[in-house]
């Protein structure tokens, strides 16, 4: 054979040939780890879940005490930190809001207080309805 490829493929096939019919017989054999009851998640204990479950119910209560950017008051809006009557101002006039990074897009506040603001701050939508737990 002139294709040395070809030559060390059609070796490697032969070598590997008797060890095909082995590895099928052992797919016959019933596994202990494929026992009657399933093992929880190896890497999530029950203190990880909790933390998760504490982390969802602190986000979820940040998220209702937030200003809402579509709805607040100027007074409200002033409760903010870094929003003067000038940005108050500016966020009634350019509303409604599809989401608060259009803070940003539309210029009404510059970045560094936007993410300053980020958390404190949603853009509901009048008729949508929030689904609470």
């Amino acid at each position: 054979m002139k294709n040395p490829l070809l030559t060390m493929t059609l070796a490697l096939s032969a070598l590997l040939a008797p060890a095909v019919p082995a590895r099928a017989q052992e797919a016959d054999v019933p596994r202990k780890a494929e026992s009657k009851a399933k093992s929880p998640k190896p890497g999530r204990s029950k203190a990880a879940a909790a933390k998760a479950k504490a982390r969802a119910k602190a986000k979820a209560e940040s998220d209702a005490k937030a200003v809402d950017i579509n709805s607040a008051t100027k007074d409200q809006l002033k409760t903010l930190p870094g929003i003067t009557d000038a940005y108050a101002d500016k966020i009634i006039a350019g509303r409604p809001y599809k989401s608060k990074a259009f803070l940003v897009t539309n210029n009404v506040i510059p970045e560094s207080l936007f993410q300053t603001l980020r958390t404190r701050i949603v853009a509901r939508q009048a008729g949508v309805k929030v689904p609470t737990k």
